[in-house]
């Protein structure tokens, strides 16, 4: 006889096992479930510690579920056939396919295709010697796998009883820059391994910049940097970042930090009046300039299929001087021309990142800019559909997060003071921790540590830990895992639930150190 309390989730943990291609070595498998009983001589089940922690747990008696050699993974629907596979393989049991029929020890994956409910919600229960991972979505379904595998490495068990699990925030991610640092394919797969554990859904690859452009081209080779990602490594890391469900968004800095591309076409680079060079920037007055850029985000469309495009639009440096129509005449020229006779090198930028989101939301996607490319006033305004990825408060003229946010923009959190791992801690820069991301920050603490009203927290759709190769020496790649460990962890449970957590800080370390 089943006594049911709810209990929210208490505790975090996570084992991030080594991986192989699809998800690695499976777990040695452990002695069969016990055999339930009706008696009440189980005591009350406690809720499952994971990262990041369960939302909610409805406790039972009973022997919960470990898993034996014995045991099968079942789904109900070939559409889950890779979250079966890889939860066989993680928990070494055996994957049976699509079965009807119900037997002992069973893990069972099956969609209820609840239209209403969020798709990255769950439902895990664990009762009579089985476990029923369900959700409305594959991905949800796949984090409910999450919390499984989790639970294994924690304890080697399931509680008994139901968690009903699902995130605060839709996007959850990690943006790497690989165009200042190159990083080895594997490198990038295994850290897509523990996003997916952790349960995020994106991450960010910054493959174009002044030091670098680091995937192999077939419109513009001549701009690919020798130190690069083939394309064929690419979409091995975008099939495993899908098999994750974790989107792979790219890209293509502009008009701004363009070196690599200037340095095969210097006929593009923006000059000052005096001839001076501008680095990394190109002449958006040039036609040449949107044509190679437009050129490479319409092959890059074919690589990445996801629905989410990064169009950069950050420190264009003929913003960056007192007065850019004097000392860029060629600019201000082109934007009267083509504005009207008030209009501004601001306006012709603007002009520049609609132009962009134009070209990939002609390939069905989402386009975001960082919020230094987003100007008030002017002739031009940003399209209204792209998503504002705020990153600073330290540009010329900045604004504050609210501006964005009372113009009806959706917005991603960057946070510079708390979400940026800038190699070598150039300028003001110091390596974030996983303790201040966990005691001080939430989604809406979008600009240094003071969160914007709670009005607007529908319009932050998440956050993304940022990764900058600025001083790329300083670091090794392991150097640099080992960095973002906690910190990812600690992201993980903010965005998840941005309530405060259950644990202390020193807790959940000591609860992330001994699950791995």
């Amino acid at each position: 006889m089943a006594v049911g309390a709810v209990v929210v989730g208490s505790g975090v943990g996570l084992g991030l096992w080594a991986s192989g291609d699809d998800g690695g070595p499976a777990a040695a498998p452990s002695s069969p479930s016990p055999t339930p009983s009706p008696t009440r001589s189980y005591p009350l089940s406690e809720a499952p510690r994971t990262i990041p922690a369960v939302r909610e747990h409805t406790a039972e008696r009973g022997p919960g579920w470990r898993p034996a050699s014995d045991h099968r993974v079942v789904v109900s629907d070939p559409a889950l056939e890779d979250e079966g596979k890889l939860t066989a393989q993680e928990l070494g049991l055996r994957y049976a396919g699509e079965k009807d029929d119900e037997r002992p020890g069973d893990v069972r994956l099956e969609l209820n295709r609840d239209g209403g409910a969020n798709p990255e919600s769950y439902t895990l229960t664990v009762r009579g010697g089985r476990v029923t991972v369900s959700g409305p979505g594959e991905a949800g379904v796949f984090y409910g796998t999450r919390t499984l595998k989790q639970e294994m490495s924690g304890t080697g068990a399931a509680p008994e009883g139901v968690v009903r699990d699902e995130p605060a925030k839709p996007r959850r991610g990690m943006m790497l820059d690989i165009a200042r640092k190159h990083y080895g394919a594997g490198w990038i797969e295994d850290r897509i391994r523990e996003l997916g554990d952790l349960k995020y859904n994106e991450i960010g690859l910054h493959f174009s910049d002044d030091q670098g452009f680091r995937i192999e081209s077939d419109s513009h080779p001549e701009i690919v940097s020798k130190d690069h990602l083939t394309k064929a490594q690419v979409q091995k890391i975008v099939d495993l970042a899908e098999s994750r469900h974790i989107t792979v968004v790219p890209e293509i800095d502009s008009p701004g930090h363009l070196g690599a591309v200037i340095d095969a076409h210097p006929d593009l680079q923006l000059r000052k009046t005096n001839g001076e060079a501008v680095r990394g920037a190109v002449d958006i007055a040039n036609p040449k300039s949107a044509q190679i850029v437009d050129d490479l985000l319409d092959e890059y469309a074919g690589l990445f299929p996801g629905d989410q495009w990064h169009l950069g639009g950050d420190e264009y440096q003929a913003l960056v001087v007192s007065d850019p129509e004097a000392t860029f005449p060629g600019l201000a020229s082109a934007a009267r021309d083509k504005y009207g006779p008030g209009a501004t090198v601001e306006d012709l930028t603007t002009g520049w990142l609609n132009d962009r989101a134009a070209t990939v939301r002609a390939h069905d996607r989402v386009p975001r800019a960082w919020n230094d490319g987003f100007f008030p006033g002017g002739s031009v305004q940003a399209d209204e559909d792209i998503r504002v990825a705020y990153w600073t408060g330290k540009e010329i003229g900045a604004r504050k997060p609210a501006e964005y946010l009372a113009e009806g923009r959706e917005v991603i959190n960057y946070n510079d003071e708390f979400l940026y791992y800038v190699l070598g801690e150039p300028l003001t820069f110091v390596y974030p921790t996983g303790e201040r991301i966990y005691e001080q920050w939430t989604p809406r603490v979008l600009r240094g540590t003071t969160p914007v009203p709670a009005k607007y927290d529908r319009q932050i759709l998440g956050g993304s830990f940022a990764i900058w190769g600025d001083l790329p020496r300083s670091q090794t790649q392991e150097q640099v895992a080992a960095g973002i460990r906690m910190p990812l962890r600690a992201l993980a449970q903010k965005l998840w639930d941005a309530r405060e957590p259950a644990l202390s800080w020193a807790e959940f370390r000591a609860l992330a150190d001994r699950l791995g």
